[in-house]
């Protein structure tokens, strides 16, 4: 018998599952457009058919668990997702439960950044630390707090999110309410709406903008101070984590990890600037890419039932 977990991650518009034994092992991977479209029964009915077919090709009695990753806050004690723009058809509903009934299986469910961040703890960047911290850069930024090998949730799972952590005082507004936070100044959507104040081009993915930064020219100058803005507000950022947590790796990932090499040196020249922990434990506190991308939050989520037993 093989002991697996299943892992879903639950997007706006596509859902992906993976069964992955005990060793981290991927023994089988489904991804499919979700029919969002069509309303919450459509979507729950993927998603149990999804996991349905893994669990009849795989073997129904080794099944450990699922563990489900979805944007949004998650109300862990009554398994509810609030907050969540991409699918507001499964807001304030018992998701978790009725999951559960359908399969008559354990379910766990999470947000899918905190899943990422799991997923790099059990087998990728983190795998040799018990403390980290994941930060996800992309059109938001998001995060997850993984503390003696867990999720650190908060009292109702709001936890973790870095992305409206104040890096500039006053600065730009958020959707949020408030004013600087970090993913209105470091986020791809950041970097594409400086990229158009600065008449760099229509339509730039943060990607064209590093691409234009390697320029020897007037654009790639102001591409490269695009750039320069993100990464001293990422290194604020994480001078306030390193101040606050003093754990040992601070993970970066995310489609803006093409222009690292733009945003590292101000990141973490402004980190060592602002940060008395970080100067103080330099050789113990590490910053670093991820390293398993978009399959980060499929690890995590099927990790979650035995992390959570």
């Amino acid at each position: 018998m093989i002991e697996y977990a299943i892992g879903v991650d639950l997007g706006g518009t596509n859902l992906r599952a993976a069964a992955i034994d005990r060793s981290g092992k991927m023994l089988d991977k489904i991804s499919e457009a979700t029919n969002y479209q069509e309303g919450r029964e459509a979507v729950l009915h993927d998603i149990v058919s999804a996991i349905q077919k893994m669990r009849d090709k795989i073997g129904p009695s080794g099944l450990a668990g699922i563990g489900v990753g979805v944007p949004g806050f998650i109300r862990m004690k009554e398994g509810f997702i609030t907050g969540s723009n991409n699918l507001p058809y499964l807001e304030n509903f018992p998701v978790r439960d009725e999951i559960s009934r359908r399969l008559g299986t354990w379910v766990i469910l999470e947000n899918d950044a905190n899943a990422a961040a799991m997923g790099e703890k059990w087998i990728g960047a983190g795998r040799e630390v018990d403390d980290l911290v994941l930060l996800t850069l992309g059109t938001g930024i998001g995060g997850g707090i993984i503390s003696g090998g867990r999720v650190l949730r908060g009292v109702v799972g709001m936890a973790g999110e870095p992305g409206h952590m104040t890096v500039v005082y006053n600065g730009n507004p958020c959707g949020c309410g408030n004013q600087g936070c970090l993913e209105k100044h470091a986020s791809a959507t950041a970097v594409t709406a400086m990229a158009h104040l600065l008449h760099l081009g229509q339509d730039l993915t943060s990607k064209d903008v590093a691409d234009i930064a390697r320029e020897d020219s007037e654009n790639g100058e102001k591409a490269r101070a695009i750039w320069r803005v993100v990464g001293e507000s990422l290194g604020v950022a994480l001078a306030t984590l390193v101040n606050v947590f003093n754990f040992p790796l601070y993970l970066l990932s995310g489609g803006m990890l093409p222009a690292w090499e733009f945003f590292e040196p101000p990141m973490m020249r402004t980190l060592e600037q602002r940060s008395f922990t970080y100067r103080a434990t330099k050789t113990e506190t590490h910053v670093a890419q991820a390293t398993l991308g978009n399959e980060a939050g499929l690890y995590g989520a099927a990790y979650l039932p035995w992390v959570e037993k």
